[in-house]
């Protein structure tokens, strides 16, 4: 997969494709349909297919701290986009000249001036430009002046109901993750690089690698029941406790902890994919280390029963 960064970056080579824009947060099973139609019709007319992705996400950029949290972060999503088969990914950067932008503008500059394009396929929720005029109708409109051909992508229910990454979040914030995995078409993971932390882990008697989401805020919170793959590591039985660990820190920045059951290996710098299977608990801001201490060895329990993992013999 091509990746280009900023419309300044395209080339003659870019243009005359097939194309897609939307936020793409989650990578679901609604979006890879709209990716694999792109791909089909990109085919049959001999074009390359291209999806236009913003970062940040429009909603991050207006309102970062009430924005709905992230699926997937940045390279998670960019990893998922390249393994649908899409030729091309353009990021365009969500700054104040894209948020100014009418979606004529729009229009004319990224679809027309910049990726000559030959088709669109747009859904029916997406808007754009200044006014947010911009919708699939206001493209259509314009299709004889710019002369491409623009299509609607339709909607897949699962459930009788529409696959969406609200309802994703939803389902996550619920532990929910067989319906997660219904609508992602996978397991919901997270994925990040092992830093060096405050080592609490290891004087509470539970070790943990401390691992950066790169997410303004998580989509789930709580003591959960994983598996971790990386060097070194497949499948891993462990427990992770995503949030803001309210018994030591203030509350304010999202973290993930995984504790590897009866692993001790050095995983500093190491790249964790994270995958999330059952919803041990909420949450709770303990009275005093000792009262954590004692906590996290019931969910290391309860972990190893909810994996099968047998205990230390």
């Amino acid at each position: 997969m091509d990746l280009i960064r900023g419309l300044h970056n395209l080339r003659p080579e870019h243009r005359g494709c097939a194309v897609t824009v939307g936020a793409f947060d989650g990578i679901h099973l609604g979006h890879q349909a709209v990716l694999a139609h792109l791909s089909s019709c990109a085919r049959e007319r001999d074009l390359l297919s291209t999806a236009i992705v913003f970062e940040p996400l429009p909603r991050e950029y207006f309102r970062p701290l009430e924005a709905p949290p992230r699926i997937t972060n940045f390279r998670e999503r960019l990893a998922l986009l390249a393994s649908t088969g899409i030729d091309r990914v353009l990021v365009l950067k969500f700054n104040a000249e894209l948020r100014d932008m009418s979606a004529e503008d729009f229009v004319s500059r990224v679809f027309v001036d910049g990726l000559g394009a030959h088709y669109i396929a747009l859904g029916d929720d997406f808007r754009f430009g200044n006014s947010r005029e911009g919708d699939y109708d206001y493209v259509r409109r314009l299709a004889e002046q710019f002369d491409y051909e623009v299509q609607p992508t339709g909607t897949l229910e699962i459930g009788d109901a529409r696959v969406s990454s609200t309802r994703i979040r939803s389902a996550l914030a619920e532990g929910h993750f067989t319906e997660v995995q219904a609508l992602l078409g996978r397991p919901f993971t997270m994925t990040g690089r092992v830093e060096h932390g405050r080592k609490l882990g290891r004087e509470l008697g539970a070790p943990t690698a401390n691992i950066r989401i790169n997410r303004i805020r998580s989509p789930l919170s709580g003591v959960f029941a994983v598996r971790v793959d990386g060097p070194g590591l497949e499948s891993a039985a462990a427990v992770a406790n995503v949030g803001t660990r309210p018994t030591v820190d203030d509350g304010l920045k999202a973290n993930l902890e995984v504790h590897l059951l009866d692993r001790q290996c050095d995983l500093y710098g190491q790249r964790l994919e994270v995958r999330f299977l059952h919803k041990l608990r909420e949450e709770i801001k303990y009275e005093s280390l000792d009262a954590l201490k004692e906590g996290i060895a019931k969910d290391i329990d309860n972990a190893r029963h909810w994996l099968g993992q047998p205990g230390h013999s």
